[in-house]
């Protein structure tokens, strides 16, 4: 493994770490809580924690982007690697770390609730689920479907070198937040598998059982918008700070 692939490693270990600690973490510690004096204020509610996951990537795009592009999701990972922007091999490597930072992060999540004396306001440390009374089986696959395609394609288009430079990653944080404004209220919002995945390791039951819809529609998702991409694209070439584990190693 070479230098440079192990600095791409790590940014994507520690990216999506933060990204499922800090936002999964602001529905787990503070979605329905009461907060202020007396607790008489309100919670962070839907749109709060659609915030927190924007916010979140939002940063993670501009730290970690120059280092490795800042995919912190196998869904966004496979839609690099199927628009030939990177290695199938460096793509594997990527969705090992990408899985370990949320599987620590699901682990800190599960430490704070269960010895720390912390409230998990979600019942099921942030993880996804279906037929919850809000959505069935069919729909939340299909919602996870389009709202990562609809993610994964963004993310593809603006990070093309005729795309306005420098505004990538606030398109994608926003991005990231509109989808979770949708899907929280059905299935919680998934659109990246290691984010679904590292709490329902912990939370067990139910969640892990579910977690397979939340691990494999959104890489549909992500096949989808490829296809998309493909048909919408230009013909310029991509900023290769932008292109993570490129073939130019």
């Amino acid at each position: 493994m070479t230098t440079t692939l192990t600095r791409k490693l790590l940014a994507e270990f520690i990216g999506t770490f933060m990204l499922v600690f800090l936002a999964v973490g602001a529905a787990v510690f503070g979605i329905a809580a009461k907060v202020g004096v007396a607790g008489g204020g309100p919670g962070n509610g839907v749109v709060g924690v659609a915030l927190a996951f924007g916010l979140v990537l939002l940063g993670v795009a501009y730290a970690f982007g120059p280092i490795s592009g800042a995919h912190v999701n196998p869904a966004v990972t496979l839609g690099m690697a199927l628009s030939r922007r990177m290695t199938g091999k460096d793509a594997v490597a990527y969705w090992i770390a990408q899985f370990l930072g949320a599987i620590l992060a699901g682990a800190v999540l599960k430490l704070f609730v269960s010895a720390f004396g912390v409230t998990d306001y979600t019942g099921g440390l942030g993880t996804n689920s279906y037929d919850n009374g809000n959505i069935n089986m069919a729909g939340a696959f299909l919602l996870e479907v389009l709202l990562t395609g609809a993610f994964v394609l963004v993310i593809l288009l603006v990070t093309e070198r005729v795309a306005a430079p420098g505004f990538a990653g606030i398109a994608i944080g926003l991005t990231l937040t509109l989808v979770h404004l949708v899907g929280i209220p059905l299935d919680g919002t998934s659109v990246n598998p290691a984010r679904s995945f590292g709490p329902a390791l912990f939370a067990g039951g139910q969640a892990l059982s579910q977690v397979w819809l939340f691990l494999l529609a959104p890489l549909v998702g992500s096949v989808i918008a490829v296809v998309i991409w493909m048909s919408t694209r230009t013909t310029a070439q991509m900023p290769e700070e932008l292109v993570a584990g490129s073939e130019r190693e």
